[in-house]
Formats: structure tokens, sequence, C-alpha cells
């Protein structure tokens, strides 16, 4: 029941935060004739930035070089606060906090029981400065404050409280054998892992990470992406409230080439998880390679189709798939960023879409109403409106949007294309961004065909009125998630993954608690037993 209640509740929260607070008419011409909200005065945040220094062992600490780097507002390109930019030496100083703690400290000798107890005054902790954290977590990277608030940080307070229930249901098995033998299977933890966050979900992802592996028993040193470091800075200054023993977590900001390298190579880290792009994936299986054959999970990049039969219900499949696409100013990962419609309700499932993209509110993410903030940064940015020119060149309809929004920050209309071909770079790559491109198909054969027709497989969208339509396009799509009638169910228990290079192994639910955990197998001989 309670997996049902959270995934009701979810979904909901993504219906309330479609919704704004002015008429069809008016959003329109705000939307065509207004860039005010672009222009006005920053809100300012309700929240001082106090936690700027590495979280190593216990302790914040500056970069052993002394270096910082500055953590900039995507609405303004400002600087927000100048953050400690760790390096190989600092990554050195917290691997061996968290081998010490591992090796030598109570973490892994605590009962589960115990673990279970710090990991729920943790969650305790983080609901209780909920308010504070959303607003980090906007300022930081762009995304409206009534997502961060209603959605994100309740989803990571969950996810902290899900594992904290597994902790004490982890163990082996007694196996018969064949011989006078006792065997058993010891799940063991796997020691120090290092774990590397994006930037499009800061803390939710650091609940992903870190949930799974505290609860197995393991250490930490978690690198935060280098544009949204605040909010986890903010809850290491909770973990000792929590009572979370020094050095099991310790959190280092600072750059891929540099800090995420150091600690990919090392050769005392025992497990690797990472979230980001596919590009990146594949360099840190090659450091693990190379360094200690480290195990390795990842969550990569996505290109997932949105499928819409002739049957659908056209009104709920075109709201849920304008959700599917821009929901997080389309810096999702399993955005479903491949639209296909059947021929048959194309266009009207296009007007309907172009009408919902145009109604869609942008400007200042702490505005109650806004639906879409800022990209995350200035590269981002460009690389987005790059894919926008490159569809209209390829010779994509441009139906609305394909421009920034107002003269300040990194926004960018929300942008609908049509007529859109599998060979072109919008159909391919994973955009990152608020670009929606509607394919139109024939039938089924032809649509499964290209759906995988992609080196993608993260999730797909399916809408559709038949039960042998769903189940016939949920077992042949090649991807780890496939969602029914609704898209971007998020539930703790789920778990979340793909196929082909959009990664390996998988995150949430029961599932990812095997990444953290070794099996050693255990045989005694018996004498004169009474029973095999």
């Amino acid at each position: 029941m309670a997996v049902r209640v959270f995934s009701s509740r979810l979904s909901r929260s993504f219906h309330l935060l479609s919704k704004g607070k002015s008429s069809h008419l008016d959003r329109i011409a705000a939307y065509k004739y207004s860039t005010a909200a672009a222009f006005e005065d920053a809100i300012k945040p309700s929240v001082n930035v106090e936690h700027t220094k590495l979280f190593i062992n216990g302790q914040f600490v500056d970069a052993a070089s002394g270096k910082t780097f500055p953590t900039l507002d995507p609405r303004t390109g400002e600087v927000i606060a100048h953050i400690a930019e760790g390096d190989a030496e600092d990554i050195n100083r917290a691997v061996a906090a968290a081998r010490k703690a591992f090796d030598e400290g109570p973490w892994p000798r605590m009962t589960a029981y115990e673990r279970s107890k710090v990991l729920l005054r943790l969650a305790d902790l983080i609901e209780q400065h909920k308010d504070q954290i959303a607003t980090l977590e906007t300022w930081d990277s762009g995304k409206p404050y009534e997502q961060a608030a209603k959605i994100e940080v309740p989803m990571v307070v969950r996810q902290l409280r899900y594992y904290a229930g597994w902790a004490d249901k982890i163990h082996g098995m007694t196996i018969p054998a064949d011989g006078p033998y006792h065997v058993q299977t010891l799940h063991e933890p796997i020691g120090v892992a290092g774990q590397i966050i994006p930037w499009n979900f800061p803390l939710l992802m650091f609940s992903w990470k870190i949930g799974p592996a505290l609860a197995t028993g393991n250490s930490i040193v978690l690198k935060t992406a280098e544009q949204t470091p605040l909010s986890a800075f903010y809850v290491a200054n909770l973990l000792q409230e929590a009572g979370l023993p020094e050095g099991v977590l310790n959190i280092v900001s600072g750059f891929g080439p540099t800090a995420g390298a150091a600690l990919c190579s090392h050769m005392d880290v025992d497990k690797l998880a990472f979230t980001g792009s596919t590009d990146t994936g594949k360099a840190i299986l090659a450091l693990a390679a190379k360094s200690n054959l480290k195990s390795v999970t990842l969550e990569l990049g996505g290109k997932s189709p949105f499928i819409v039969c002739e049957d659908a219900d056209i009104d709920t499949a075109v709201e849920q798939a304008h959700l599917a696409l821009f929901f997080n100013q389309g810096q999702c990962c399993c955005a479903g960023s491949r639209t296909y419609v059947h021929e048959k309700v194309y266009d009207e499932f296009l007007e309907k879409a172009r009408a919902r993209a145009l109604k869609r509110t942008v400007g200042d993410p702490f505005k109650s109403g806004t639906e879409q903030g800022p990209q995350i940064d200035s590269k981002q940015f460009d690389k987005i409106m790059k894919y926008i020119r490159s569809g209209v060149e390829s010779g994509a309809t441009l139906e609305t949007g394909g421009e920034r929004f107002g003269e300040k920050g990194y926004y960018i209309k929300p942008t609908v294309f049509s007529n859109v071909k599998d060979d072109m770079l919008i159909a391919q790559d994973e955009i990152f961004g608020p670009v929606q491109s509607i394919l139109k198909f024939k039938d089924l054969d032809e649509v499964i065909k290209r759906a995988n027709n992609s080196r993608y497989g993260l999730a797909a969208g399916v809408f559709t009125q038949s039960i042998d339509t769903a189940n016939t396009l949920a077992r042949a799509l090649r991807v780890g998630s496939v969602w029914i009638n609704c898209f971007d169910i998020f539930d703790a228990a789920i778990p979340f993954g793909g196929y082909k290079m959009s990664g390996q192994g998988r995150e949430k639910g029961e599932y990812s608690l095997k990444n953290y955990l070794q099996v050693k197998a255990v045989v005694t001989q018996l004498k004169n037993p009474a029973w095999l």
C-alpha cells in the first residue's frame, strides 16, 4: 500500500506542477509577446550558503591546494559562492578516511538495526530542513522551487527510509550440498564505494547512491557535480547529528579530470557508481579496469521513445508527453525525447502538443507557478541551441520556440519540432534540453523497430487502451523501464537502469543492494550428521 500511495502522490505532484494560475489566453500572450519574467530582478533566496568546504572524516576542510571554484546561479550567471576545489590529494585523504572507517570503525560492525536507525534519523533531519535544502537545490540548479520542495526532497526522504528498512533484512542462504557439508553464503559489504553524482538531480541522486551503500555497511567517498555542490554539503552538516560515524561518508567537490579521475583510479576504492553521460561512463570503466578492476555501476544517457498509439487518450498523452520531455528543463536522462505518434492521430496530437508548449510558464524558478527555469549553465545552453539549429537545417519543422527566453541567464523557450526523421541528430542524440521531437509511425512492427534502433535503452512510454498492445510493446522494447499510460514514476522500490549504452546495473529497489555486496561461500565439513 505504501508503494501505491507514494506513486500516486508523485503522479499528483507532476499534475499539479503542470498547471499554472493564468488563463490559457493570458499565458499564450505572455509567452509570445513578453519576456518580462526573464527581465525581472531575480528573487533573492531565503537561505545563506554556509558550507563550501570539503567534508572529510567528519570535518569541513579546505582543499589541500587551497583552490576554490565558483558555483553559479543559472538565472543570472552570477556567482553564488566559491567552493573548495578538491583534486587527487583530497581524494587520497577522503579514501584514507573511508578505508579506516570501514576497516577499523564501528559502522560495518554495528548491528543492521542500529544502521537503519541512523538512516531514519538522517531522513528525519532532511525532512526538518526541507525548505532550506529545496532552496539551495533551486538556487544552484535552476529547477523550479515547487518541484524541488514538493517532489524531490520528499523523494530523498522516502529513499533513505526505504533503505533503512532493508538494512536488517540482508542475509545469505543455507545451501544443501552433495556430501557431509554445511554450506552457507555470507552477503558482505564490498568496502569503500566511490560515487559520482550528476547536476540535474543533485540531492535525489545523492540519496540513490548513499542509501543502499550505507544500508549494506559500506563507507563512501562521494564526488558532487561541480555545477551543484550546495545541497550535498548542507546535508553533510546533518550527518553527525544523525549518528553517522566519522569517515563513513566523505564528500569532495571538484572536476572530473582531477578529482573524478583520481577517485576512479584509486587502488583502495572497491566499488564505483556513476550517473551521467555515456562518454564519461566509458572513461570511468576504462579507469576502473586499468587500476584494480573495481566493479562499476553506471546509469547513463538515454533517448527514450514515447509511443502514442491510435487508440490512446490523446489529451492525457499530450500532457504526459509534455511532462516526459520538458520536466526539469528537459534535463532528464530518461526524457521522452522521441515522441512517436500514430499517423491517424498525429495532426491532432501535434496541434495540442504545440499549444501545451506555448502555455508553459518560463521564468524565475523561485516564482510560484513557474514550470520551467533556466538550463544549468552556458555550456548546456549552447549545446541545446546547436541542436535546435541542426533540427531546422536538417528539415524538421520548428512549430514553436527555438530561441533564448529573455536576455539574462540560460533560459530557452519550450521548443517543438514536427516532421522529424530518425536519421536527424535531434532524433538520435541526447539533447538534454526542452526540445520535443514528434515523429509519425504507421503500425506496431514499424515503431518497435524504430524505437529500438538507438544506441540507448533507458526507458520508454506507451500510451494505449489495449492491454494486448501494451503487453506487446512492453516486451519488445529494449529498455530498462517501460511506463504504460504514465511516465516518470520513480518509486523508491522500483529498479531503474538501462540496456545497451544507457548503463549497467540498477539503481533503487532491492536490486541496487547487490551493487554494494559481495557473496562469500563458507563450507564446513560435518562429522556424523543426523541428516543432510
